[in-house]
C-alpha cells in the first residue's frame, strides 16, 4: 500500500492529481464529440497551433495560458472561416493553419536572441508544477466546458450524427459547430500544463476511445472517459514516481494504454457474444 500512497503525500504530486482530475473532465467532455465526429486531426492542429500565443507570452514575460487563449481563439475563428469556403476542403484549411500557426510560433522564438523562451513544458507538459491557483483556473474552465456541453448537448448530438437534420430542426449547425471548437481550444488550453501539445490527445481522444465501445450513451460515454483519464492520471503520476520518467508523458501513455486494453477486451467480449449466438439453440415455433 505504500507503493500506492507515499507519491500522494507529497503536497506537488497531490496537486498534479487533482489538475489532472480536472483536465481528464474538460477533455472528456470535449474529446467526446471530437471522438464521435472524426476530428481528431484538428484536435492535434489547434493544439500545436498555440505555439504563437504561448510563444509571445513568454518572450513578454506575460501569462502563457493568456497567450494560449489568443492563439486558440485564432485558431477557432481561421477554422470556422475556412470551413465556409466552397472551393476549399476542411481538411485542407486545417492543415495550412496549422503549418501556418507553427511556423509562425517558431519564427517569433528564433527572433530571441537569447534563445531563453523555454518550450519544454509547452511541448511535454509539466503537471508537477501546477499551482494552487492553476487548481483554481482548471476548475473554472470544468465548470464552463460542463456548461458548454449541457447547453449545446441536443445541437452537438445532431451535428455528429445528421448535419443536415441539425439544419432542418433549427439548431444552426454552423454556430454549433464553432461553439464546439470554442470548447475544443478550451480543453486544449487546459491541458497543455498537464501534458504539453505533443501529448495532448492522449488524454483528449484515448479515454473517449476507450469508453466508446462500453458505455450506451454519450453522457456515458462522457462519464467513463473522466474516470478513465482519472485512472491514467493517477497511474502515470505513479509510475513516473517510481520510474524517475517525465510525468506528463507517462500520464499520455497511460492514457493510451487503457485505449488499446479497451479494445482487446471489447473484442473479446464480442467475439464471446457471437459464439454464444452461434450456439443458440434456434427458437421452436409454437
Amino acid at each position: 500500500m505504500e507503493w500506492l500512497t507515499v507519491p500522494f503525500e507529497v503536497t506537488f504530486v497531490r496537486r498534479a492529481l487533482w489538475g489532472g482530475m480536472l483536465v481528464s473532465a474538460i477533455c472528456a467532455l470535449a474529446g467526446t464529440w471530437v471522438v464521435l465526429r472524426g476530428m481528431a486531426f484538428l484536435g492535434d492542429a489547434m493544439s500545436h497551433g498555440l505555439l504563437p500565443g504561448v510563444a509571445v507570452a513568454a518572450l513578454l514575460g506575460g501569462n502563457l495560458m493568456a497567450g494560449a487563449v489568443v492563439s486558440a481563439a485564432v485558431m477557432t475563428a481561421g477554422v470556422t472561416a475556412l470551413g465556409r469556403t466552397p472551393r476549399l476542403s476542411q481538411d485542407t484549411g486545417i492543415g495550412l493553419l496549422f503549418v501556418g500557426m507553427l511556423s509562425l510560433g517558431v519564427i517569433i522564438v528564433s527572433r530571441s536572441q537569447s534563445f531563453a523562451v523555454d518550450l519544454t513544458g509547452f511541448l511535454f507538459g509539466d503537471v508537477l508544477a501546477v499551482r494552487q491557483r492553476d487548481l483554481l483556473v482548471l476548475a473554472a474552465a470544468a465548470l464552463a466546458a460542463l456548461v458548454v456541453s449541457a447547453l449545446g448537448h441536443r445541437a452537438f448530438l445532431a451535428l455528429a450524427f445528421d448535419p443536415r437534420k441539425a439544419h432542418t430542426l433549427g439548431l444552426r449547425p454552423r454556430l454549433a459547430h464553432a461553439v464546439l471548437l470554442g470548447l475544443l481550444g478550451l480543453a486544449i488550453v487546459a491541458s497543455f500544463h498537464i501534458v504539453g501539445t505533443l501529448l495532448v490527445l492522449g488524454l483528449l481522444i484515448a479515454p473517449p476511445a476507450a469508453a466508446l465501445p462500453w458505455a450506451r450513451s454519450v453522457r456515458g460515454v462522457m462519464v467513463l472517459a473522466a474516470l478513465l483519464g482519472t485512472s491514467a492520471t493517477f497511474a502515470g503520476l505513479l509510475l513516473s514516481w517510481h520510474l524517475s520518467t517525465a510525468a506528463g508523458a507517462t500520464v499520455a501513455a497511460s492514457a493510451v494504454s487503457l485505449f488499446f486494453l479497451s479494445h482487446v477486451l471489447s473484442g473479446l467480449r464480442d467475439r464471446r457474444t457471437r459464439r454464444a449466438r452461434s450456439t443458440a439453440p434456434p427458437l421452436e415455433a409454437n
